[in-house]
C-alpha cells in the first residue's frame, strides 16, 4: 500500500482537514469525528485502494486492516500543524461543530466504546501474561511456588485489581473532565485504610456504609466519575476564578466521594454482580444455546459495532469471577469461522484483488481481528456470510456444550489460545483447540461449496473506462505555469492525490478546461471538482490554505450538477485580496483517478486559456 497516497485520498473524501474535529485509530480502522458528516463521501472512500469499508456510526470509521497504523501516521503527517488532536484545535472544532440530535442508543454505545475500548490493551496484555505464566508453570519452565513466578503473576493481576482506576481515567477522558481529580475520587474507594474501616463497619454522617471490596469492579467507578463530572462543571460555573484551582476539586471531592460510598458504590457493585449472575444463570439453564446464538449473530453485531456493548459485562464477569463463559467462547467460534471462510474464498475466486484481500483478512481473523474479513469479504457475498454464521453457530454450540471458559479478555485466535488454559480444568484448552478446528473446517467447506465470485463486484473492479481516446485539457487560469512538485503543499506536490498542473494566476478567474459536469463545490468555495463524460475526475484548488478565508473573496459561477463546456467561467476570486491576506494564490488542477488515466503535462511557462496543459489517456485494461 502507498500509505501517503491512501492518507491523502482519505483526507480528501472525509471533507478535508478543515472538516476533522478529532482523529484516532483502533486496531483496524481510522476514526474521524467530523464537523459536518454530510461532507464525507462514503462511496469515494470505499473506492480508495487499501480501504476495506467505511462505517458512519456517529463517527466516520475508515476500515484499513493490518496497515492502519502506517496510514494513521501518514494522515498525521499530512495534517501537520492543522492536526485537530491538539487541544486548541479540538476546542475550536467543538465550538464550530453544529449540534446534532443523536439517538439515545447511539449516545450510549458511543459512551461505552469511549470508556471501555481504551482499556483493552492493558486488560489483554496483563491477562495474556498470566495465561502464559500458567502455561510455563504447567511445562515446568517456571516453578509455580517460586518468587519469580508469583511476582510475575502479581504484575499480570495489577490491571484487573486496579480496574476501577483505569475506568476512572477513561471515563474522565470521555467526559472531558479533570482526569487526576476523577482518579483521586475513585482511588478513595480503594484505599487500604478505607477498605479496613468498611470491613469493621463504618458510618458516615450517622449512616452505615456497606462493606464492599471495590477492587476489580467497573460500575462503581463509572457512576463515581459521572457524578464528579457534574460537580466539576457546576462548581466551575459558580466559583470565582481566583480560587477555582483548589475550590473546584475540593468541593467536587467533598461531595462525590461520600455520595459514592453511601449510594453509587453499592449501586454499581450490585449492577456488576447482577450482570454476572444473570449471565451465569442463563448459562446454567440454556448455556450452549446462548453461546451458539451469540456466535451466529456476532458477524452482524461486529459490522455495526454493537459487540462493544458486551465489553462491560465481560469486564464485570472477569473481575467478579475470574472467568468469562459467553462472549469470549462465542468470539472464538466467530473469529475462526471468518478465517476459514476467507481462505475458502481465496482458493475459489478468480479475482486477483479479492484473493489478496481474502488471504490477508483470513490471516487477521485467524489471530483474532475480524474487521478486514467482515468488510472485505464476508459482507460482500450473502452466501459467504451465511457460511460464517452457520459455522459460528456450530462452533458456538460446541463451546457451550463443553462449557468453555476464558480467563483473559483478548480477541480469541490462534496466538491467544493460552487464554483458555486452566489448572482446575485441564481439558478446557483441548476443547478450545477442538472448537477452533470445527469452526475453521465447517466455514471453509461451506464457503467453498456455496460461495462464488460476485460478478457485479468483479465488474466494478474493472477500470471505469477502457477508452483509448486522448483528451486535451486547456489551461483553467491565465498566468505562469510551475511544476506541480514546486507547490508548497505536500498533498499536491507529492502527487499523492493525482497528477496535474499548477498555475500562478494573473487574473482571478477559473475556467473549465474541458467539457464536463460539476460534481462538488466545497463549502468555503475555494475548490471544486468536475468529471468528464468518459469518467475523468478533475479537482481544482485555488490557493494554499485558502480554506482559512472561510469563503471570502470566492464567487462560484456554477452550481453542483451543472453541465459545462470548455471555456465556461467556473469561479471568480479576488486575487489581490487573497495575496494581501498573505496566501499563496497558486491554482492547481489535478486528475484524481490517476489509477485509470495516464496524464502527460505540457512544458509551458506563460499560459492562456487556449493553451493545452494536459493530455489525458485512459489506461488499457
Amino acid at each position: 500500500m502507498n500509505y501517503k497516497q491512501t492518507a491523502a485520498e482519505v483526507l480528501k473524501y472525509v471533507g478535508g482537514k478543515e472538516n476533522i474535529a478529532h482523529f484516532e485509530h483502533c486496531s483496524t480502522r481510522l476514526r474521524f469525528s467530523l464537523i459536518d458528516n454530510s461532507k464525507a463521501d462514503v462511496k469515494q472512500l470505499e473506492s480508495i485502494p487499501g480501504v476495506i469499508a467505511v462505517k458512519m456510526t456517529g463517527q466516520c470509521q475508515v476500515v484499513i486492516g493490518n496497515e492502519v497504523v502506517e496510514v494513521y501516521d501518514a494522515v498525521n503527517q499530512l495534517l501537520g500543524s492543522a492536526n485537530p488532536n491538539s487541544e486548541s484545535a479540538a476546542a475550536a472544532a467543538s465550538e464550530a461543530k453544529p449540534k446534532e440530535k443523536r439517538k439515545l442508543g447511539s449516545v450510549i454505545l458511543d459512551f461505552i466504546v469511549g470508556v471501555f475500548q481504551p482499556l483493552i490493551p492493558a486488560i489483554a496484555g496483563a491477562g495474556m501474561l498470566k495465561s502464559l505464566l500458567l502455561l510455563l508453570g504447567l511445562m515446568n519452565v517456571l516453578d509455580p511456588d517460586g518468587h519469580t513466578y508469583k511476582i510475575l503473576v502479581q504484575i499480570g493481576d495489577a490491571a484487573l485489581y486496579f480496574l476501577p482506576l483505569l475506568v476512572a481515567v477513561t471515563t474522565a477522558n470521555k467526559l472531558k473532565v479533570n482526569t487526576l481529580v476523577a482518579l483521586a475520587a475513585v482511588g478513595a474507594l480503594l484505599l487500604p485504610n478505607m477498605t479496613a474501616m468498611l470491613g469493621e463497619g463504618a458510618q458516615l454522617f450517622g449512616l452505615q456504609i456497606k462493606s464492599i471490596a471495590y477492587a476489580y469492579q467497573v460500575f462503581p467507578a463509572i457512576l463515581t466519575v459521572l457524578l464528579y463530572a457534574q460537580m466539576e462543571k457546576w462548581f466551575t460555573r459558580i466559583s470565582p476564578k481566583v480560587i477555582r484551582i483548589f475550590f473546584v476539586p475540593m468541593m467536587s471531592l467533598l461531595i462525590t466521594v461520600p455520595v459514592s460510598l453511601l449510594i453509587l458504590g453499592p449501586l454499581g457493585y450490585t449492577l456488576g454482580e447482577g450482570f454476572s449472575s444473570i449471565i451465569l444463570t442463563l448459562f446454567d439453564k440454556v448455556g450452549w444455546i446462548a453461546v451458539a446464538l451469540l456466535a451466529a449473530v456476532l458477524p452482524l453485531m461486529v459490522s455495526v459495532g454493537m459487540h462493544k456493548a458486551l465489553i462491560p459485562y465481560a469486564l464485570s464477569a472477569m473481575g467478579s469471577t475470574g472467568k468469562e463463559l459467553l462472549y469470549m467462547p462465542a468470539s472464538l467460534a466467530h473469529n475462526i469461522a471468518e478465517s476459514g471462510a476467507c481462505f475458502a474464498v481465496a482458493v475459489r475466486t478468480k479475482d486477483k484483488a479479492l484473493r489478496a484481500t481474502a488471504i490477508s483478512a483470513g490471516i487477521s481473523a485467524l489471530f483474532g481481528i475480524t474487521e478486514p474479513a467482515l468488510y472485505g469479504v464476508t459482507l460482500q457475498n450473502k452466501k459467504v456470510l451465511g457460511s460464517v454464521m452457520f459455522s459460528s453457530l456450530i462452533g458456538g454450540a460446541f463451546t457451550g456444550i463443553v462449557g468453555l471458559q476464558a480467563y483473559v479478555l483478548v480477541g480469541p485466535g490462534l496466538a491467544s489460545l493460552s487464554m483458555f488454559i486452566s489448572e482446575e480444568l485441564p481439558r478446557n484448552i483441548i476443547n478450545a483447540v477442538i472448537a477452533l478446528v470445527i469452526s475453521f473446517v465447517v466455514a471453509f467447506v461451506s464457503a467453498f461449496v456455496l460461495g462464488k465470485d460476485n460478478k457485479a463486484k468483479a465488474e466494478e473492479r474493472q477500470p471505469a473506462n477502457q477508452l483509448t481516446t486522448v483528451k486535451e485539457f486547456k489551461s483553467p487560469v491565465i498566468g505562469e505555469m510551475i511544476p506541480l512538485s514546486e507547490v508548497k503543499d505536500e498533498v499536491f506536490s507529492s502527487k499523492a492525490m493525482g497528477e496535474g498542473v499548477a498555475v500562478i494566476p494573473a487574473k482571478g478567474e477559473l475556467y473549465a478546461p474541458v467539457d464536463g459536469k460539476i460534481e462538488v463545490i466545497y463549502s468555503r468555495n475555494h475548490a471544486m471538482a468536475m468529471s468528464t463524460a468518459n469518467g475523468i475526475e478533475l479537482l481544482f484548488h485555488v490557493g494554499i490554505d485558502t480554506v482559512r478565508l472561510r469563503g471570502k473573496y470566492f464567487e462560484p459561477q456554477v452550481k453542483v450538477g451543472d453541465e459545462v463546456k470548455a471555456g465556461d467561467l467556473l469561479l471568480k476570486f479576488d486575487l489581490e485580496k487573497i495575496i494581501e491576506e498573505g496566501f499563496d494564490p497558486v491554482t492547481i488542477a489535478i486528475v484524481t483517478n490517476k489509477d485509470k488515466y495516464a496524464v502527460e503535462v505540457a512544458d509551458l511557462k506563460q499560459v492562456n486559456r487556449q493553451d493545452t496543459l494536459m493530455v489525458v489517456t485512459a489506461l488499457e485494461n
